[in-house]
């Protein structure tokens, strides 16, 4: 059986900063509102036009380069995303046809905030079972064009931004390697944060009454959500842990998908670690879905809290609802 690892981190998100002030000119909210009940002091909007594929090529870019491969080496292209460009084809063909790497398959996948994890779960076994060597892995959102920037929206409005991480996953012969991923979800929690419309099951798909009554913008019972969080994160990274006989002790760092600070400092309470151990970077970037795990990766390296030889558990969850963990040594 091969292994894989994550052999390098690329990230690029718009240089458009938006703070918590500038939100207070667009609906009724205020910047310690925002700090007291997210963490978040500012996210990076785009300025249109940009796509996905457009906002990640640059990190894809740089994770190969870091990976020491050219692009023409990569094997497969996984993409996770909440907002495609398009309904169809997937951001990963629209990516692929910008890396110029024609005949190289492709592959999105909708898992919302988990969608990282779950796509190293994908590449994980590709590499164990021997099909591919080099896979390209993205988490990319661009989540503010499709945002209720009102006070009737405020509530998901001040969380979300835009960014994109990349990794390259390898085939790998030495001691750093993915030890294991876990995938978790329940739907009947669908609904608890989602997007109504458009709707697949009946026509039109989209109507003037639907945006008229605002069901295409993002809706979350945060109750519902905090409660399912807290109490879903500390099992997923359990199960990593009893996976790979590993005690928190041994972890030199949790990497939580970046959902709301509060959420994160939870984490840490219910797990008796502190709050230094369980990495954030909300503050800066906000929620931005799947790209948040490895933006948070990317600055954790940077800022020297995860080395060489270090186990390391990403763990995530999110609408669906969906969760999962995987365990790593760096």
């Amino acid at each position: 059986m091969f292994r894989s690892k994550i052999a390098s981190v690329g990230i690029n998100v718009p240089e458009n900063v938006v703070t918590n002030f500038d939100l207070e000119k667009l609906m009724d909210t205020s910047n310690e509102w925002i700090i007291e009940r997210t963490g978040i002091r500012e996210r990076r909007f785009v300025t249109q036009p940009c796509g996905c594929s457009q906002l990640a090529l640059p990190a894809c870019l740089s994770a190969i380069e870091g990976a020491g491969i050219r692009k023409e080496d990569l094997d497969l292209i996984i993409v996770a995303t909440t907002t495609p460009e398009h309904s169809f084809p997937g951001t990963s063909s629209f990516l692929q046809a910008l890396l110029e790497i024609p005949g190289v398959p492709t592959l999105d996948i909708r898992v919302q905030c988990s969608g990282f994890i779950y796509g190293l779960s994908i590449a994980d076994a590709y590499i164990r079972a021997g099909i591919y060597r080099n896979i390209l892995l993205v988490g990319v959102e661009v989540q503010s064009v499709g945002l209720n920037l009102t006070t009737a929206g405020r509530d998901i409005a001040v969380l979300f931004g835009d960014g994109a991480g990349a990794v390259v996953v390898t085939r790998t012969d030495d001691d750093s390697l993915v030890l294991s991923t876990h995938l978790f979800g329940d739907g009947r929690f669908a609904k608890e944060l989602w997007v109504d419309a458009p709707v697949g099951y009946q026509s039109p798909r989209i109507s003037k009454e639907m945006l008229d009554e605002g069901r295409q913008y993002p809706i979350m019972n945060g109750r519902q959500v905090f409660k399912n969080a807290v109490i879903k994160f500390p099992e997923a990274i359990e199960a990593a842990l009893q996976a790979n006989n590993l005690t928190l002790s041994d972890i030199a760092l949790i990497v939580p998908h970046q959902a709301n600070q509060r959420i994160t400092e939870a984490i840490a309470q219910r797990l008796g670690v502190p709050l230094e151990k369980v990495y954030s970077n909300i503050h800066k970037y906000g929620n931005t879905t799947a790209a948040s795990i490895p933006l948070a990766m990317y600055d954790a390296l940077q800022e020297g809290k995860i080395k060489k030889g270090d186990y390391v558990i990403l763990v995530a969850f999110g609408s669906g609802f969906t969760w999962a963990s995987a365990a790593i040594r760096w």
